[in-house]
């Protein structure tokens, strides 16, 4: 790494982030172009298969982020980025040219490798500059990840140009090609400007390159980085169906929408690695766990038009009843008012419900001449429970979950430096596997919970789970290293309270 910045790291830093910006808009563009294709019925696909053609590119990204790590390391990220780029173009546009489920996988497999550059970037991106403004930078090159959000922005718009609204719908074909027509060019300029650099591990053996695999730490970086970077890409992705299914958005504005998750996602990550370098890694995570733990719980529960039992009314005496309406039951001598039901629900839909709401009434159970004994029900009670899950509260939620997440991400690369140094393309590459499965994993897991639980929110009860779990073990690990590092502090508050004896003594 340099000692300083100078005018050179800021050039590559530049080109490493637009180079990072197409790899991600290409990387994501399965999402809106498959939800489209199957919402037009061009392709009888179900949430399962979605999920795969979504999961598939991610997959392919995550799997070969080690081996481009490694090859940044130890020749140097121009050949590489710029090698990555021309190649991914091809495949990119051999999708305009396939017709069936097992020819959009393979292609989506080919293109999916944009998906490395990634971990390519942030290798070349860190031999650049010195460790205090790692975070920074590395932020910097990770708000790449906006290529996210124009992807949800803009091509469902072009999509309804190219198929002339859906009158030519063949039409879709042009969209891969524009894709491979832009990383074809970025790919050229790269090779063009940028200036090779390669860090000081590049004499490194493949053993020697390895040997911090072994570090547990690795492996909890990588789950948090799962969290923070897979599932924003599995979001990035699944919000446009989302969208369309549960709220019945047309795709254009579901991808308006989306990309208010994924775009302040991808440009807060530079704030993200700049509070990293000013308050460290490990307290900006604290926070983003947290945070992550608390918004995923309120978006879990979906929109719900429920009708429970509710308070009935009861006889107080036996008799039998004389008279039965809306408003009252008569059993004898007595008179037990109702509460009668609205003559017209109310359509809440109307209104912003930010939390349920509740209608109540009784109806009769009993008919003239019928005996009754004592306690028993005269009338039934029926509760009406609504909730809203209002489409502009979910969307700032998740726009704000994407916020923390952008800057969690920065947290996590921030964390590498720091820890491995002079490994950073290896580390960085095994972290970008982990974080990369997240994206490939949970579209597909969030297929089958839908199938399961037939809810949209299912997706969000698993990001609960994760989100608890990563809390728990950087919450275990800092426990762990404050009794190693101060170990007659950390008994002093363990310790359990002598017991008191009964004389008070």
């Amino acid at each position: 790494m340099d000692d300083v910045a100078s005018a050179k790291s800021h050039k590559a830093l530049i080109l490493n982030t637009l180079a990072f910006t197409a790899c991600f808009a290409a990387w994501m563009s399965n999402g809106v172009l498959v939800t489209f294709l199957s919402n037009n019925q061009v392709y009888k696909w179900g949430p399962v298969e979605i999920g795969w053609l979504m999961g598939i590119p991610v997959l392919t990204g995550s799997l070969f982020r080690l081996p481009a790590g490694m090859l940044t390391d130890k020749f140097g990220g121009k050949p590489v980025y710029g090698t990555l780029l021309l190649l991914c173009a091809v495949p990119m546009y051999l999708l305009s040219t396939v017709d069936s489920f097992l020819g959009f996988a393979l292609c989506s497999f080919g293109f999916g490798l944009t998906g490395v550059g990634f971990s390519i970037g942030i290798a070349f991106t860190s031999v650049w500059y010195p460790k205090k403004n790692q975070g920074t930078a590395l932020g910097i090159f990770g708000a790449g990840n906006a290529g996210a959000s124009l992807t949800t922005l803009f091509a469902p718009t072009l999509l309804n140009r190219f198929t002339e609204g859906g009158a030519n719908i063949e039409g879709w074909r042009m969209l891969p090609k524009v894709y491979a027509g832009m990383l074809l060019i970025i790919g050229v300029l790269f090779l063009l400007l940028s200036t090779n650099k390669k860090p000081a591990s590049s004499t490194l053996t493949l053993k020697q390159q390895l040997e911090p695999l072994k570090s547990v730490r690795v492996w909890r970086f990588g789950l948090y980085y799962f969290l923070v970077f897979g599932c924003f890409v599995a979001f990035s992705q699944w919000l446009v169906p989302y969208f369309v299914n549960a709220y019945y958005m047309p795709l254009v504005t579901a991808g308006i929408l989306a990309s208010i998750f994924s775009f302040p996602s991808g440009v807060i990550r530079a704030l993200g690695g700049w509070l990293s370098d000013k308050f460290g890694p490990r307290r900006v995570m604290f926070w983003v766990l947290a945070t992550s733990c608390v918004i995923s719980a309120a978006v879990i529960v979906p929109k719900m038009d429920i009708y429970s039992p509710g308070r009935g009314v009861m006889a107080m005496r036996p008799g039998v009843v004389t008279e039965v309406s809306y408003a009252s039951v008569t059993v004898g001598p007595d008179t037990y008012k109702l509460a009668p039901k609205p003559t017209e629900l109310k359509n809440y839909d109307e209104t912003i419900a930010v939390f349920p709401t509740k209608e109540a009434w009784q109806e009769p159970a009993v008919v003239v001449g019928q005996k009754v004994q004592k306690r028993e029900l005269l009338a039934k009670g029926v509760t009406r429970i609504f909730f809203q899950a209002n489409v502009w509260i979910y969307a700032f939620l998740v726009m704000v979950i994407g916020i923390i997440w952008g800057i969690g991400k920065a947290g996590v690369y921030k964390y590498i430096p720091d820890y491995f140094p002079t490994q950073v393309g290896v580390v960085g590459g095994m972290v970008g596997v982990i974080g990369g499965l997240g994206g490939f994993v949970c579209p597909i897991l969030f297929g089958y919970l839908l199938d399961w639980t037939g809810l949209w929110t299912s997706c969000w009860m698993l990001m609960l789970a994760l989100s608890v779990a990563c809390l728990w073990w950087m919450m275990r690990t800092v426990r762990l290293l404050e009794q190693k590092a101060a170990p007659e502090v950390a008994q002093i508050f363990e310790q359990k309270p002598e017991p008191v004896a009964a004389n008070g003594s």
